[in-house]
């Protein structure tokens, strides 16, 4: 086969295995033998290779005694019921100890078996909880290295972590002094390509004990290709074979670390000399480094606790700041210092409909609007995170390196609410283990030309400058930012509680106040008759002076405001709870009955009444003549002490409305008192000369609430136009 790309390689199923292994594979229900090595005769006395084929191990005890009457071989149906489980025992083949392993891949059992070798420079306790006392990551693999050096002791020993676009990069090393460090560099994903890491999470212990020395080929008795996955001694891919080369060494060493299920990195060991580790020893190896991985684990859950334990404080204290302000927008701003550190940022931007808070670094104002734009635009996302933001939008939306790196959490779309953390662009150098370009290659296999991507030609230093990015958001900033989004969502929740109930209570203190104004109103009704009947009969009958008669008048004038304010309260409380029925109404002789009255009522002759068109419209006839009465009997009271009093009325078509102007030349309403406008009993200051109670507006505004109408007005210095809006039949 030809290759050309690294990641196509089949490198489980290369055909061959290393020199230092010997392997037979039989099937798994019949034991017939399927395949071995081709060296195998260099260990057993075989005759002829080809008559292995069809046979059972029982079948040859000449050849494999020693197999037939190993503990494992005994009970074969047992070690080899859970696939891909590799078990060990030791035996003797012509005198020499072998290691002698077993296990089960799909329909095949396979036999391997490799010389036990003595290390007499193993240097290892059993002490096994040495990392577990270290509270330093970084501490934990070099403590691993240390350890690891003292069972295989290579030249060059690495700690290499994946990055998360499957890149690597040293981040613990032991190295011989003579020899150049790799510590700190990166490596691209190209290097180990994904099917090697998918093996490397199979498979966790691999070595390559000499690269310069001939592979032994996999006979079988059919075409079909031996899955060597598990193989202790699998052959190496002549791609990794001429990157061993292109570094320098002869041997190499790997295994994995697995933290949560996923491949996080690997201790990658490289020597200058040909080297073969015992079974055991890597074995062991194995174990540390597992432990290692274990420590490193339950170090970095300590610390997330810790992490977790601190933002559950700071969320607990914004909490009680968010439900010491009376809106969300004030919350934000008033702990923004809080909100930006939670996420690790340079800067904040809070924007709520049109207003923008910045603090910290952050782009100016009219950038900031331009990304508010870009995110509706395009993100669905509640959450988006981006270091490259700059890299990737800076020449679209004009950024500035105080903007590379972005988080925006949407707290309300409909109401243009949101939070915009930044970061400033990170001036990042990466050191590659040498120029990352490929050249491909052509060189010959068993007497075959073959292709290959040649991984390096050289491991020097080569500088990359990648401009356009921020520091990552790190799990913990995204966290940060989760917990701002509760914090919102919690007191913005007991916030509407709060609300819910106080208007409740408000709802019923107002039910409870129209009532007792209704009972007022209505009960004491009959009582001011009797006062004001009683008083008119001793003025009749009342010799007395001039001056006690005009007591008299005046305590029957006041019996006639207190009717007439208890009257106008009654018509308010009717105003809301009354039944109504809209219905679509002409008003023109309703306005010209009230106009003359009102000339009338406020001894005003000379007033002059202009009514102009007036279209029907939308309301209930009762509710309807109460609006007219109260907005035309201001316009002729307030303008009647002018020279010449004018009241203007006239109705206009507009959409789906009809707006009723109604004009007067009279006092006007001061600027400063326009908010005690529609409130019951608020007088303007200006207005108090004249006779009233300050209710009539507040039951225009009731009435024309309830028809789905309103009621505005325009006014300065040379009168007043109220604005009555109806909806049109």
């Amino acid at each position: 086969m030809n290759f050309v790309e690294c990641h196509e390689e089949p490198i489980h199923i290369p055909g061959y295995i290393q020199s230092f292994g010997y392997l037979i594979g039989i099937d798994a229900e019949s034991y017939l033998i399927t395949f071995f090595s081709e060296n195998i005769r260099d260990i057993f006395t075989i005759e002829n290779k080809e008559s292995l084929f069809d046979k059972k191990i029982t079948d040859l005890p000449e050849s494999f005694q020693s197999i037939i009457e190993s503990d494992i071989y005994k009970s074969l149906d047992t070690f080899t019921r859970r696939e891909n489980e590799t078990y060990f025992d030791k035996i003797f083949i012509k005198g020499t100890e072998y290691h002698f392993s077993v296990f089960r891949n799909g329909g095949q059992i396979f036999l391997e078996f490799e010389t036990v070798l003595e290390n007499p420079d193993k240097r290892i306790s059993n002490k096994y909880d040495n990392f577990y006392v270290i509270d330093n990551a970084q501490d934990i693999w070099d403590q691993l290295l240390s350890t690891l050096s003292k069972i295989v002791n290579y030249d060059r020993m690495m700690i290499y972590k994946f990055m998360t676009d499957g890149s690597g990069k040293v981040i613990a090393e032991k190295r011989d002094d003579n020899m150049q460090s790799y510590l700190g560099l990166h490596y691209p994903e190209t290097d180990i390509p994904k099917q090697a890491r998918a093996l490397y999470m199979k498979k966790r212990k691999r070595i390559f004990s000499n690269v310069y020395s001939e592979t032994v080929p996999i006979l079988s008795k059919t075409k079909q290709n031996i899955d060597l996955t598990f193989t202790a001694s699998r052959g190496m891919s002549p791609i990794h074979g001429q990157y061993i080369k292109n570094s320098g060494a002869s041997s190499s060493f790997s295994i994995s670390i697995i933290i949560d299920d996923k491949l996080w990195g690997l201790v990658t060991c490289q020597n200058s000399e040909s080297k073969h580790i015992d079974l055991e020893d890597r074995v062991q190896a194995g174990i540390f480094t597992a432990l290692a991985s274990n420590a490193y684990s339950s170090f970095k859950t300590k610390k997330e606790l810790e992490y977790r334990m601190d933002l559950n404080e700071k969320s607990a204290y914004l909490k009680t700041e968010f439900l010491k302000q009376n809106s969300l927008f004030d919350s934000l701003v008033q702990n923004r210092i809080e909100i930006k550190d939670l996420a690790e940022a340079d800067g904040l931007a809070i924007i709520s409909d049109e207003n923008i808070v910045r603090t910290g670094a952050t782009p100016p104002h009219a950038i900031i609007e331009k990304i508010v734009k870009w995110a509706y635009e395009n993100t669905n996302k509640s959450i988006y995170v981006n270091r490259s933001f700059l890299k990737e939008y800076g020449e679209n939306l004009g950024l500035d390196k105080d903007s590379a790196g972005i988080i925006i959490y949407f707290i309300d779309r409909t109401k243009n609410e949101m939070l915009i953390w930044f970061r400033k662009e990170f001036d990042e150098h990466i050191q590659w283990a040498g120029n990352p370009e490929k050249k491909t290659d052509v060189f010959f296999h068993n007497g075959e030309e073959k292709k290959m991507v040649s991984p390096r030609t050289s491991f020097e230093v080569f500088k990359e400058n990648i401009k356009g990015n921020s520091k990552r958001w790190s799990s913990r900033n995204t966290s940060g930012v989760q917990a701002i989004r509760d914090v919102i969502l919690e007191t913005s929740h007991k916030q509407y509680n709060t609300i819910k109930q106080l208007n409740d209570q408000l709802k019923k203190v107002n039910e409870e106040l129209d009532s007792f104004s209704y009972t007022i109103s209505h009960d004491l009704g009959t009582p001011l008759t009797v006062m004001k009947l009683n008083a008119q009969m001793l003025l009749a009958n009342f010799d007395k002076s001039e001056k006690e008669k005009n007591k008299l008048k005046s305590i029957i004038e006041e019996i006639d405001n207190m009717a007439e304010m208890m009257h106008d309260v009654l018509q308010l409380s009717r105003a809301k709870h009354s039944e109504i029925e809209l219905e679509s109404l002409p008003t023109v002789h309703t306005i010209r009955k009230i106009s003359e009255n009102a000339k009338m009522t406020f001894e005003s002759p000379k007033s002059e009444i202009i009514i102009k068109n007036c279209p029907e419209v939308l309301a209930d006839k009762t509710m309807l003549h109460q609006v007219f009465l109260n907005v035309i009997n201001n316009a002729v009271k307030y303008s009647s002490d002018q020279d010449h009093p004018r009241v203007e009325i006239e109705g206009i078509e507009n959409n789906e409305t009809i707006v009723y102007r109604i004009s007067d030349n009279g006092i006007g309403i001061p600027e400063e008192e326009k908010h005690k406008m529609f409130k019951i009993f608020n007088r303007m200051d200006n207005a108090k000369k004249f006779k009233g109670n300050g209710i009539g507006l507040s039951i225009v505004h009731r009435i024309m609430k309830r028809i789905g109408g309103n009621v505005d007005y325009e006014s300065n210095k040379d009168g007043t136009s109220f604005l009555l809006t109806f909806k049109k039949p």
